[in-house]
């Protein structure tokens, strides 16, 4: 039989909650669909019918065996959460980071119960939007709490309702699909960043340099390595899983875990080499400017050396002086011209041969 806390009256129920200038404030219970995504009690990897209360899911878990209760919250305030905590005994300093959210991803032990929290992802137009899952898990019970974007864990309920045989081994059976369902979606995430950034490489090669493309590339690492952040702590939490012992995880589990924790790897992996392939982008793309820039000042100087012939030729002969060689001369003029005209040519054959025109 599962080893619940007992139930314990609503009244006690303000031991967590909001506190104003240091007295508890009364807990004022809150109807469960304002809250509560689903909450259901599976016995032997088969959910019971009917609409549970966790109140009754926990009463009617302690009356069997093999027995557990899922219940997914969404955004719930703390007064909200303080029933749930209480009704499950869970620990304070636990309930404390899942009303603040914006935690680090991150596994803790509470006595005979666990306390992890995961970071999710999804990309949306040129943007990721990161959320929050805190998961507390025990002897006969599962506890989710989503906050900000993410995506239902619906779908992980339903594939998990889909073979009994597997959610029968119970409670870590359900904490692996929560972090196999978050790691694979940062899968699709990392593709998106993977296909915005072969853009850019074209952009990059085939267009001249724009400050929106250096902007676009900003983001994007900054993307990464935020992503980085939360993906590289599951790593750890996946080694955690699989090598110790731990209340809840059994070790027919531990291949599971295995699993989340290749993916997480992989994933990281997927994301360091993004960022190499945008810092060379960047290299590039700063290279084939300063490249741009030094054709133009070839050219620039090429112009301004054969400009620079007739400007010093006209300059001495312009000149205000009456004693001047060739001034009196027939052929003094054309022979100027065809002097200058001379230089100027071999000069522009010159830097067209070096390519510098």
């Amino acid at each position: 039989m599962p080893n619940l806390p007992p139930i314990r009256a609503r009244a006690s129920r303000a031991k967590f909650a909001g506190r104003t200038n240091g007295f508890a404030t009364p807990h004022i219970p809150v109807p469960l669909s304002a809250y509560v995504v689903d909450c259901a009690v599976y016995v032997k990897g088969h959910r019971l019918p009917g609409r549970w209360s966790h109140d009754r899911a926990v009463q009617e878990v302690r009356s069997r065996d093999d027995a557990f209760v899922w219940i997914g919250l969404h955004e719930p305030d703390d007064e909200q959460i303080t029933g749930i905590a209480d009704t499950f005994g869970l620990h304070e300093l636990a309930v404390e980071d899942a009303q603040n959210a914006h935690q680090r991803p991150k596994l803790e032990v509470y006595g005979e119960s666990i306390f992890m929290v995961l970071q999710t992802a999804q990309r949306v137009g040129h943007a990721t939007q990161f959320g929050e899952t805190h998961v507390f898990a025990g002897r006969g019970y599962v506890i989710t709490v989503r906050h900000g974007p993410s995506s239902s864990y619906k779908e992980v309920r339903q594939r998990c309702e889909s073979t009994p045989r597997m959610l029968k081994k119970g409670e870590d059976f359900v904490l692996y699909a929560i972090m196999d369902f978050i790691v694979d979606n940062y899968i699709p995430v990392v593709d998106c960043m993977e296909a915005e950034i072969d853009e850019l490489e074209d952009e990059v090669f085939k267009h001249a340099f724009r400050r929106e493309t250096v902007e676009q590339i900003y983001q994007l690492k900054r993307d990464l390595l935020e992503l980085r952040r939360k993906v590289a702590p599951v790593v750890d939490i996946a080694n955690r899983l699989m090598r110790f012992d731990l209340p809840v995880i059994d070790k027919d589990t531990h291949p599971y875990f295995r699993d989340v924790l290749d993916h997480a790897i992989r994933v990281n992996d997927s994301v360091d080499y993004l960022r190499e392939l945008l810092n060379s982008a960047l290299e590039v793309n700063l290279l084939l400017a300063s490249v741009d820039q030094s054709e133009i000042t070839k050219k620039l100087a090429s112009w301004a050396a054969i400009l620079a012939v007739p400007t010093a030729v006209a300059g001495i002969y312009g000149m205000n002086f009456r004693v001047m060689p060739e001034l009196d001369w027939e052929l003094g003029y054309p022979a100027a011209l065809l002097l200058i005209l001379g230089v100027c040519g071999f000069l522009y054959w010159r830097f067209k041969r070096t390519r510098w025109l």
